[in-house]
């Protein structure tokens, strides 16, 4: 198996290191080490399969050094250096936390899932609102494994499922660009109105006094958690609510656990959130000549 280079953001160095212990960083720094074994096991295929995915299209973008293939950020996936791993969570007493992580990730080792015989775009969200969204409702692409699935688990168990926000009437209009520009609201009609839902259950399109804007194109002009959110004005502010956390593709890591916490091992977790999908060892991929 090839070793993986990272760009680390906060030295600018690149670490090399084997294939598994990547995984072990992504692990770390994606899901509680604290969540059931199985959604542990199942977030290190998605993160392994990520991995190899770019290593098989030759995929380095997005990356400031031609030497690494990916970054530690969340424009590929959130990574904790070994070193960081061994020494200071060692030294925080998170030795057992570790030693988790690197069971879950030696249980799967080598595992991907695949879609077609290639390696599929892993995607994976922190809570999600009751249910999952087709791919085609957050970006463009139609992806026949990542669709709209039920996940009724992250409504118990995520305790940032629903959050409350308070933003200004002012910001709210400068913050989606509306400032200076002629906001038209006819007569009889509200402020806010929602257009469409995705079958995820998420705003797909919404008018806002007289223009209209994709539920994704809100919630990242006034970084919200979430594509799903109800308002209400109060005076000068409005109150908005969000559901769930995340764009909500692919796996949900709180579901993922409350799948875990029910007896689903990781196959069956990431075969309910993955539609179709199949598993294959990597080095199979990537021995290829």
């Amino acid at each position: 198996m090839p070793n993986v280079s990272v760009y680390l953001t906060k030295t600018g160095q690149v670490e090399v290191l084997p294939m598994e212990d990547y995984v072990t960083g992504v692990l770390a720094a994606e899901m509680p080490a604290d969540f059931e074994l199985e959604a542990l096991k199942a977030q290190a295929i998605a993160a392994r399969t990520f991995i190899v995915r770019r290593l098989v299209d030759g995929d380095m973008s997005g990356v400031p050094d031609r030497k690494a293939m990916v970054t530690d950020t969340v424009s590929h996936q959130a990574y904790i250096s070994k070193e960081v791993l061994e020494k200071e969570w060692k030294a925080q007493g998170k030795s057992a936390e570790l030693a988790k992580l690197q069971r879950a990730v030696r249980e799967t080792r080598n595992t991907i899932m695949t879609y077609k015989g290639k390696p599929i775009t892993a995607s994976f969200f922190s809570t999600s609102n009751g249910y999952t969204e087709n791919s085609e409702d957050y970006w463009k692409e139609d992806i026949p494994y990542l669709r709209s699935v039920a996940s009724p688990w992250d409504k118990e168990l995520a305790p940032g499922y629903k959050e409350t926000v308070t933003i200004s009437r002012k910001d709210f209009i400068t913050k989606l660009g509306l400032a200076g520009q002629a906001i038209t609201v006819s007569t009889g009609q509200p402020f806010i109105q929602v257009l469409s839902t995705t079958e995820g259950h998420r705003i797909k399109e919404i008018t806002i006094g007289g223009h209209v804007f994709s539920g994704r194109e809100v919630r990242e002009k006034l970084n919200l958690r979430s594509s799903e959110f109800t308002w209400k004005t109060s005076g000068a502010d409005i109150q908005i609510t969000t559901y769930g956390y995340g764009h909500g593709v692919g796996m949900s890591q709180w579901g993922a656990d409350g799948m875990a916490k029910e007896g689903s091992t990781a196959t069956q977790i990431l075969k309910h959130y993955y539609t179709g999908v199949d598993f294959m060892q990597a080095s199979k991929l990537l021995s290829k000549p």
